[in-house]
This record gives C-alpha cells, structure tokens and sequence, in this order.
C-alpha cells in the first residue's frame, strides 16, 4: 500500500492523518506543503475527482488575508493561485495508488486499509 499525504506539520487533520495510517503500521510519505508546494499534476488529480472549488479551504485565514472572500474567482482560478500559496489548500490531501481523500475523511481511508487486507496475503 503506497499512501502520499500532502499537508502541514502545524495541520491538526495532516497529524490525524499521519496518525491514522501510523497505528495501522501503513507506511506514509509525507511531503510538507511548506517545504514543497504541490505541482498542477498532483492538485490536477484531486480536482479531477472532487472539483477544484474543494481543494480550497474558504475558512483559511490566508483565503480571508488575500481577500479572496469578496473577490469573484473562479474555483480553477483560486486553484491557480493555490501553486504559489499552498496555504489556500484543504489539508491533508490524501493520495492511494489510484485514490484520492481530501480532508479528514478516516472512514474512506479505512475502506482503502480493509482493501488492501483482502489482496493481500495473511503473513
């Protein structure tokens, strides 16, 4: 199982996250939004299954600091502007082979865990 999750060490959900797939020994690689903002590639995916206006977390106090609360951009125009201010993105992005979470969502992590039991042998 090849779990990816993109966030921030200060992000209460990136730590739930990590927490997660830590207690049930999934190994994880964690890329710091911070120290390496996400590429169009990998934002691509998410937005291609949920829409680009939900990988915008519209409650950020960066979204409020840039004003983008009265300002009439497009979802794919605020998703743009996310490249350069990671901190505009709904943390963690969760990514698993082919599958994608955005936000906490243990439940559908759990799903892709108990997939992952039934392919593979028991040891």
């Amino acid at each position: 199982m090849n779990v990816q999750i993109f966030g921030f060490t200060d992000c209460q959900d990136t730590r739930k996250a990590l927490r997660f797939f830590a207690e049930r020994r999934v190994p994880v690689h964690f890329v710091d939004l911070e120290e390496r903002p996400a590429t169009r590639g990998e934002l691509r995916r998410f937005a291609g299954r949920f829409g680009a206006a939900a990988l915008i977390d519209r409650e950020s106090p960066r979204f409020r600091a840039l004003g983008l609360h009265v300002a009439g951009d497009s979802p794919e125009r605020r998703l743009e502007r996310a490249l350069g201010e990671p901190r505009l993105l709904r943390t963690p992005l969760v990514r698993c082979e082919g599958k994608v979470a955005i936000g906490l969502s243990p439940q559908e992590w759990q799903t892709w865990v108990d997939a992952e039991k039934l392919r593979s042998p028991v040891r």
